[in-house]
């Protein structure tokens, strides 16, 4: 066991591979596959069957689709292997990774937060059903336009909340919201969130805001994994403060995610009103 919920293992693989987990299991299967065309006399079925397809159809389309010939013409021409060998993910190959890193966030105690804001779901770039282009930016600009609308909001820095759904699925849960310091009545279609306090680790991203996810990237597949800390399941924050600023490349934004000592016990954010 890792220790660690499927969509923070997914960041984490996603972040040292660039690719997600199920692209990366079917490559190396195909590749494994390869090699049996070329060193062996099994059927195409029998691999294809032990490659985890359920058919040789199926397993026939996917690996023309990755390698531009068909397995039995691979097999016939003999054509030695020209199929990318995936690496393993071993701790040779994660030290290798990991080399010459030295960003550091601020650790710091983040006080209760209760929050107003819109809410959405979606898959991140983790997954193969990636969205976050179509639903975030869009949530973001109804949000803007009716921040008015929120009585006793803090102002000055808006937050992108992200953590997972209460059925722990793949997809996950955001809002765009505003901290408040009561909640009265709220808007039509928004929805107020408590978050408990917690210890943060708050990272710096500078420039172009649609590239955070390589800040992210760095955050769960190097330094979070070096630096004897864990993630607690809590909710990550994205934090957008008066240095924001989505048409400049000098704009400064933070990704903060929670963190515990690895004894601790883990944490569940999920307070909605």
């Amino acid at each position: 066991q890792a220790g660690i919920s499927q969509w923070h293992f997914q960041r984490i693989f996603k972040g040292l591979t660039n690719e997600t987990l199920k692209t990366y299991i079917r490559s190396r299967r195909l590749a494994d596959a390869g090699r049996r065309l070329e060193t062996s006399r099994e059927r195409i079925l029998e691999i294809a069957l032990s490659a985890g397809f359920e058919s040789q159809e199926s397993f026939t389309r996917a690996f023309k689709k990755a390698f531009g010939v068909t397995p039995a013409a691979y097999r016939r021409d003999g054509r030695r292997f020209k199929a990318p060998r995936k690496p393993a993910i071993d701790a040779a190959y994660l030290r290798h990774l990991h080399q010459n890193l030295s960003l550091e966030p601020e650790l710091y105690q983040q006080p209760a937060m209760l929050l107003v804001g819109l809410q959405t779901r979606f898959y991140s770039v983790d997954s193969e059903k990636n969205n976050l282009g179509q639903k975030l930016p869009a949530l973001w600009q109804a949000f803007l336009g009716r921040l008015h609308e929120i009585a006793h909001a803090t102002p000055g820095v808006c937050y992108g909340v992200v953590r997972q759904t209460p059925e722990k699925t793949d997809e996950l849960e955001y809002h765009a919201a505003v901290c408040v310091t009561r909640v009265d009545a709220l808007p039509e279609g928004m929805v107020s969130l408590e978050l408990p306090a917690a210890r943060y680790a708050r990272f710096t991203h500078r420039g172009d805001a649609t590239l955070v996810d390589r800040t992210v990237n760095y955050i769960y597949a190097s330094w979070l994994l070096g630096c004897g800390l864990r993630h607690s399941y809590g909710a990550d924050l994205e934090i957008y403060g008066p240095q924001y600023d989505p048409h400049s490349e000098h704009s400064v934004l933070h990704y903060a995610i929670p963190v515990q000592e690895p004894s601790a016990p883990a944490r569940d954010d999920h307070r909605d009103g």
